[in-house]
């Protein structure tokens, strides 16, 4: 008899909605699944020998789930339940405590950006709410820089401490979750935070380890492609580098004057690139999965903490690095309280407007033109997620971007599977995000005309 198909393969991989979070591999009855990478540098959920019962545990727990049930809950849902205590919310920022910026004076050095995230995971192990932390960290296995790790002491946080732009899962840490004495917290990126918050809502022993979870505000998950991409633009041997660091700061600098290193294995050298000298690999998609353009969580609304880059003046001209903070739960707003009385944090609060001015070329792309990407796959005849975003009709050349957007971030991922080539991917996408490039100054240079005379955008 020919195996079933589980539901989160035929509903979610099929649309290209799996981000590979690996929920779905610890919620299948049958273990009828795996992670593992495809041939675009993603990590996606794939079947095993073993039968389906189709019982459709798997899809239930799927941030991306194109068809869910009457008892599905999104975000605002999960959010009523998980933070509960949250006595303010915003439309674009969901519930929360309070709005800050700053930075810790013991991490900030260490960490990608200001540092607040270790700082966070030393106190909850101070204060005996947590046993272990589980987040991201080097991997031994040679086809992956990284995976999620377990830390069980706070000694060991440094090892955890920095942003690390290349495909993990879940999968394997959710499983192991469960055999751990003690409780956990766990860092992830928005749709990787709803996973685990759907996961508690149908496992109660989840529920009940998972203690805190710290969220990053997310640009876009990049595929390996890009590690590899920055690698040889870097000068490193591209089958053959190591330790991979993505935000290499430059304290006398600015905030984004940051870089991307690599550890050339062949010479044992350093190999540093200057991200300015790559172009925009954020705002042109290069790299970026299909389901991050289906995601309307900005701001990592389920996280009891939610941290990001303070890309807002003056902060940004500080080249040592300052988060932008929301605290959603009682205990995340009484540690940043606690670290700001006792002079380890360095905090000033934001009000809405500044948090959102910080985030405010996301907002852009991921509410503002969601309305466009949803008719344009649903015009090819893909299924995609229920989203909470009122439509919004663009003008034409907003729409051109987005249509541009779609076709860079495809071809991207195209062309690197082709040629694995620096030089030639830069040939041969250089059209493409020249493209980009025009209609996006365009679309600035109507907006601001607009602005300028009082007319409606």
């Amino acid at each position: 008899m020919e195996s079933m198909k589980p539901l989160v393969l035929s509903k979610v991989v099929e649309n290209d909605l799996c981000i590979g979070c690996g929920a779905c591999v610890q919620t299948c009855p049958s273990k009828a699944l795996n992670v593992d990478w495809n041939s675009y540098g993603f990590l996606i959920a794939t079947s095993n020998e073993n039968q389906c019962d189709e019982g459709g545990s798997c899809i239930e727990v799927c941030p991306f789930n194109p068809e869910p049930g009457p008892g599905y809950k999104n975000e605002d849902g999960l959010a009523a339940d998980f933070l509960a205590e949250a006595p303010n919310y915003h439309l674009q920022m969901g519930r929360y405590h309070a709005l800050y910026v700053g930075y810790s004076h013991k991490h900030r050095v260490t960490s990608s950006s200001g540092g607040v995230a270790t700082f966070v995971y030393e106190k909850l192990f101070d204060k005996g709410l947590i046993d272990h932390v589980v987040t991201v960290g080097e991997s031994k296995p040679s086809n992956a820089h990284y995976q999620y790790k377990i830390v069980s002491n706070k000694n060991d946080l440094l090892s955890i401490s920095k942003t690390r732009y290349h495909p993990v899962t879940l999968a394997t840490a959710l499983q192991e979750i469960k055999q751990l004495e003690g409780r956990v917290a766990i860092s992830g990126i928005g749709c990787f935070i709803k996973a685990i918050r759907l996961a508690q809502d149908k496992d109660p022993v989840l529920k009940d380890k998972i203690a805190f979870l710290v969220g990053i505000i997310c640009g876009g998950v990049k595929s390996k492609f890009f590690t590899d991409y920055l690698a040889g633009r870097a000068g490193a041997t591209l089958d053959d580098f190591s330790n991979p660091e993505y935000r290499v700061k430059e304290p006398s600098s600015t905030a984004i004057d940051y870089g991307f290193s690599c550890t050339d294995n062949p010479s044992k050298t350093t190999k540093l690139i200057k991200m300015r000298e790559v172009g925009d690999m954020w705002g042109s998609g290069l790299f970026k999965a299909n389901a991050c353009d289906f995601c309307d969580d900005v701001t990592t609304e389920l996280a009891d903490i939610s941290l990001g880059d303070a890309w807002l003046k003056p902060y940004n001209q500080d080249g040592s690095g300052h988060n932008v903070i929301i605290s959603r739960s009682n205990i995340a707003d009484q540690i940043l309280h606690d670290g700001l009385k006792s002079g380890e944090l360095d905090l000033e609060y934001l009000s809405q407007e500044q948090f959102l001015a910080s985030q405010q070329g996301s907002f852009n792309h991921r509410h503002d033109g969601m309305s466009t990407r949803l008719a344009l796959v649903k015009g090819d005849g893909y299924v995609v997620p229920p989203k909470r975003i009122e439509k919004i009709d663009l003008p034409i050349y907003l729409k051109l971007v987005q249509r541009l957007r779609r076709h860079t971030r495809s071809r991207s991922l195209e062309v690197w599977a082709e040629y694995k080539d620096p030089v030639e991917f830069d040939r041969r996408m250089k059209v493409e995000l020249l493209k980009l490039k025009l209609a996006t100054r365009l679309s600035h240079a109507v907006r601001k005309a607009k602005k300028v005379s009082g007319t409606k955008s």
